[in-house]
């Protein structure tokens, strides 16, 4: 098998769907002999927010010393990003072997009359399989979808589960409360973990206090009124948090600075369990140097062009916060693409009134919203929307509409994302 051939297996096993639960997972792992119980891990949930403070915590535990796997999704341009060793993408090669064997396996269990695992539950058994062959010292692993049936949930008990921030997505699997999303999410909470948790809305903090009550694990329920914000700027951040002075990280907003202090006191419970090396040069150096492509993301100046994979309410609120502060009375000029399963209402609400224009595109998805059904929503909110029938025409007319002092801003759904970012890399 080589590499073309293990994606168009992953990618040929999506007609299986999304099937939240564990059983097929641990069946699977059973015939992999169980790679994921020789690792250690830090267990990420949340709405928003869980890339960049796995971002973080990775980037933190690898300046300390450690080889450090990291497991995120969706991917922005490649594949072979959900599935890294520090800085360092599984290679073609790995992923091709991993899979074949994965796949063999599957067929074992298939031939025992067991369910046929889906696309989400083969791709986490090929990390899990990757970073024990790599003798991880440590694994940073971000939920998929929920938390309590997430197939990643089928480790035992972690170091510490990280709740970031809770919303409203995914209501039609998760429930269509706080209380019932949150209650998903704290399902990655274990016997005697220590639980490093986001503040959150009363109604989604009792829940995680009665998890954690139940479960006997510890509870770190932070807050943010230490911070100090000093400088921001499209180069980056600089903060202050508690004992902690003049911190810099290169992500934008200051929802990231909220989730480097997760990610510092997640750190912080690592360093007291074991893990030494984590001292205050690594802290400092691991949150300067964390990178999260295709969360606002900023890849030309003149005019400046910038991405994020806003793709709920939340998002796009915070979207909206951080270009009226970072770039107050500038012309903005929107590409919109969204997935049709999404609340794209609310966003193009809290968006859309900034817009001097905005051109709509479709997601290359099946699940992608038209672009000519966005554009007619839009038409309430901004007097020139415009329809692209690719990504390619939709970039070339920003970068001619926009003034040079402007600001293009492309968001909504990660599936094009990716695209745009690739887009805009590529054009001279």
């Amino acid at each position: 098998m080589n590499y073309e051939q293990a994606l168009e297996y992953i990618h040929g096993t999506h007609k299986f769907g999304i099937k939240l639960g564990l059983d097929n997972i641990r069946k699977l792992l059973e015939f992999m002999d169980n790679p994921h119980r020789k690792l250690k891990y830090v267990h990420v949930a949340g709405t928003n927010g869980k890339g960049s403070t796995v971002a973080f915590i990775s980037s933190i535990l690898k300046e300390s010393g450690y080889k450090v796997g990291i497991y995120t999704s969706p991917y922005i341009e490649r594949f072979t990003e959900r599935i890294k060793i520090n800085n360092d993408e599984i290679s073609k090669e790995d992923l091709a072997r991993i899979t074949e064997y994965v796949k063999g396996k599957v067929e074992l269990m298939i031939s025992q009359g067991e369910n046929h695992p889906t696309e989400f539950e083969i791709v986490t058994a090929i990390a899990f399989q990757y970073f024990y062959e790599k003798d991880c010292d440590i694994v940073v692993l971000e939920v998929g979808l929920g938390g309590r049936f997430d197939s990643t949930n089928v480790i035992d008990s972690p170091l510490a589960a990280v709740i970031t921030t809770i919303s409203y997505d995914h209501m039609a699997q998760l429930g269509d409360t706080l209380d019932k999303i949150a209650f998903e999410k704290a399902g990655i909470i274990k016997r005697g973990t220590d639980v490093v948790l986001y503040p959150q809305t009363r109604e989604a903090d009792k829940v995680f206090e009665e998890v954690c009550h139940e479960k006997g694990a510890r509870l770190h329920k932070l807050s943010f009124h230490s911070i100090n914000i000093k400088k921001f700027s499209p180069d980056g951040q600089e903060f202050d948090y508690g004992e902690f002075k003049s911190l810099k990280i290169g992500l934008l907003g200051e929802h990231q600075v909220k989730n480097a202090v997760v990610a510092l006191e997640t750190a912080l419970i690592l360093a007291r369990k074991g893990y030494d090396r984590i001292c205050e040069s690594s802290v400092r150096k691991g949150l300067a140097d964390a990178k999260w492509p295709g969360r606002l993301e900023i890849l030309k100046k003149e005019p400046i062009f910038l991405i994020d994979g806003a793709h709920n309410a939340e998002g796009a609120k915070t979207l909206s916060e951080f270009l009226k502060t970072y770039f107050p009375g500038k012309k903005i000029v929107f590409i919109i693409g969204v997935l049709k399963d999404k609340d794209f209402k609310s966003m193009i609400e809290v968006c859309a009134p900034l817009a001097e224009d905005i051109i709509t595109v479709t997601p290359n998805s099946d699940r992608a919203l038209p672009a000519e059904t966005l554009a007619q929503n839009l038409e309430n909110y901004c007097k020139n929307v415009s329809i692209s029938d690719t990504i390619v025409n939709a970039v070339e007319k920003s970068l001619k509409i926009a003034p040079k002092d402007g600001v293009i801003c492309a968001f909504g759904s990660l599936y094009y994302i990716g695209e745009i970012r690739s887009v805009l890399m590529n054009h001279k």
